[in-house]
């Protein structure tokens, strides 16, 4: 009984701190979501916080701004390539088989020339998560889009959501808004996974520039 009281504590005072500004709504994340289970998407977002502010103590929309997103595109290295991928694979492992299963999926890829077949982070495009984006949709015509695009990829794709797009269009990409923290957490901690899970395969397929 003590431990229910403590877990249901644990969840409303992550709910608080997800809405704690009236203008940030939680009502979507409530709708799609269990109360576990938005724990967990809870646990995602402080991950990829902590490895974008490099575990520096600042807020979210101060390290993604200061962040120098140009110079890292221009080099070839997303700032998402310097996450810690060891880690991003222990964050799956510490939440639930559930929420996963939510957002992400594995599906096969053939790498060429080599004709590989490996593994590769897709999207659930029936799942929760897309559910949660169609709500926000309704409200955000950026997010809509963006659902739109997953749910006909099957894919997160860098070039959905890019960098200049979240630092101008503040209407649709508010940074202090939790909503739009988690749909980057996601996004990004996405195109790490696909880049480095099989690096060596993708480095393979790259045509040698002589």
């Amino acid at each position: 009984m003590r431990k229910t009281i403590i877990f249901i504590f644990g969840v409303i005072i992550i709910q608080l701190s997800f809405s704690c500004k009236s203008q940030y709504s939680a009502t979507e994340l409530n709708k799609s979501f269990t109360a576990e289970q938005i724990a967990d998407l809870n646990k995602i977002t402080e991950f990829f916080k902590s490895e974008m502010c490099l575990h520096m103590d600042s807020d979210f929309k101060t390290c993604y701004e200061r962040t120098p997103h140009e110079y890292l595109e221009a080099t070839g290295n997303g700032f998402w390539k310097n996450i810690d991928f060891e880690k991003q694979k222990e964050l799956y492992n510490e939440i639930s088989k559930s929420t996963f299963n939510e957002i992400w999926m594995f599906c096969e890829s053939t790498y060429y020339p080599s004709e590989t077949k490996a593994k590769d982070l897709c999207a659930v495009t029936k799942g929760k998560y897309i559910k949660y984006l169609v709500e926000l949709g309704k409200t955000n015509q950026r997010i809509a889009k963006y659902a739109e695009k997953i749910q006909g990829s099957g894919d997160f794709n860098g070039f959905d959501i890019q960098y200049w797009q979240v630092l101008k269009s503040k209407k649709y990409f508010d940074l202090n808004d939790p909503n739009i923290q988690l749909i980057l957490a996601i996004h990004y901690l996405s195109l790490n996974d696909q880049a480095t899970r099989n690096a060596d395969l993708i480095e393979q397929a790259i045509p040698k520039l002589k």
